[in-house]
């Protein structure tokens, strides 16, 4: 087993204290989508102005400290990489918050998100076509009945690990459901379609909070908190969990599909009345669209919400052209990144992981997920699910 020297360990935990230290997501994420939803639905707002709660950090002072971070001093060349990429997303991150509201946070969400190839516009489009509009309506549940799930879920990870850092709690200033270090977040006025409940137990707890609890085991303690670019390849693995288990709908694959497009409009300068007008004529029911709006278009403009079906897409290539996602579970990671995890995995310094998504184990799930990457060109084809 090979060792990391103590003085890399060191500049791995400075860069994850930093990245703890404040949350990004939430710090994007207005805190008052419900009602100004409720007003432009009405017809008295044209163009949304959302509100964001304090922040609890100067990211200029951060941006010192981060300075002072020695990525010189690390000796093993694959940490070093790794190590640097988050340095490179950290800096980023800071950026946007003191940009947060203003024209100059679009380009820096692009350099860190990237922003939609030709040939992911015309994926997200062809679903749009081909996929028949679903309502999105049907019987909910509300914020109190999925915590009971999602706590039920969190309890069967522990039955042999009860020691385990997950946790579920319904939290004011919330939209829907997320998921923020080892916490599960419900919104208070959160409502889970019945038809979708396993899909999001599967996505949240079998996917964040299970490569969140295995980082977290691991030496390199980025790998709890996230390497750069960990999103996208946690996200197509969240989506990879709704296909497992038999409930990506039609409304959800096309929600992932008018993301993408969302996030092109806002890219080419469309205005939020415009992008929300676009996925109205797409048939898009009028609250799904507007949530979808307000995800792209938060503090200034957020173009994570591409990643989801780019995401997908790359971890469906991943799986029709061999690779397996046995160590995708070790940590939140890039995949672009697994070469660099295999050499560290196979020369000893990373842990196993302590749980596995349940779904795993099930048969009927692998199939699916097999049917899923033999039909990759034909991404329609993975509508499994009722028709909301």
């Amino acid at each position: 087993m090979t060792e990391l020297a103590v003085s890399d360990l060191a500049v791995d935990h400075a860069l994850t204290q930093l990245s703890t230290s404040f949350q990004f997501i939430l710090d994007v994420t207005p805190v008052d989508a419900d009602e100004v939803r409720a007003g432009f639905l009405a017809g008295t707002v044209d163009e949304p102005v959302f509100t964001y709660r304090p922040l609890d950090i100067d990211p200029e002072v951060l941006e010192v400290q981060l300075a002072g971070v020695d990525l010189g001093s690390v000796e093993d060349p694959t940490l070093g990489h790794l190590l640097r990429a988050k340095h490179r997303e950290l800096q980023l991150q800071l950026e946007m918050l003191s940009a947060r509201g203003t024209e100059d946070f679009v380009p820096l969400s692009i350099e860190l998100y990237g922003g939609v190839s030709p040939q992911l516009r015309d994926t997200a489009q062809e679903i749009m076509d081909s996929v028949p509009p679903a309502s999105g309506n049907g019987d909910r549940l509300d914020a109190e009945a999925f915590l009971v799930l999602a706590e039920r879920e969190i309890s069967a990870y522990k039955t042999n690990l009860p020691d385990l850092e997950m946790h579920a709690e319904i939290r004011k200033g919330v939209s829907g459901v997320m998921v923020s270090d080892g916490t599960l977040l419900i919104g208070p006025r959160a409502g889970i379609r019945t038809g979708r409940v396993n899909a999001l137990l599967h996505h949240e707890v079998g996917t964040h909070l299970v490569t969140h609890v295995n980082g977290k085991h691991q030496p390199i303690q980025l790998f709890g908190a996230g390497l750069a670019g960990y999103d996208e390849t946690q996200e197509g693995l969240a989506v990879l969990a709704e296909i497992a288990c038999g409930e990506l709908t039609a409304f959800r694959l096309r929600q992932l599909a008018s993301r993408v497009l969302t996030v092109h409009n806002l890219a080419v300068g469309g205005t939020f009345q415009e992008s929300f007008d676009l996925l109205r004529e797409a048939q898009v029911p009028a609250r799904s669209a507007f949530m979808t709006v307000m995800r792209v278009y938060r503090g200034g403009g957020f173009t994570k919400d591409a990643i989801y079906l780019r995401g997908l897409v790359d971890l469906l290539q991943h799986l029709a052209s061999g690779g397996t996602l046995e160590r995708l579970w070790l940590g939140k990671f890039s995949l672009t990144d697994l070469p660099l995890v295999d050499d560290l995995a196979n020369r000893g310094i990373l842990n196993p992981p302590l749980v596995i998504p349940r779904y795993l184990g099930d048969e009927a799930m692998a199939a699916r997920l097999d049917s899923a990457a033999a039909h990759l060109t034909d991404l329609p084809h993975l509508v499994q699910g009722a028709a909301a």
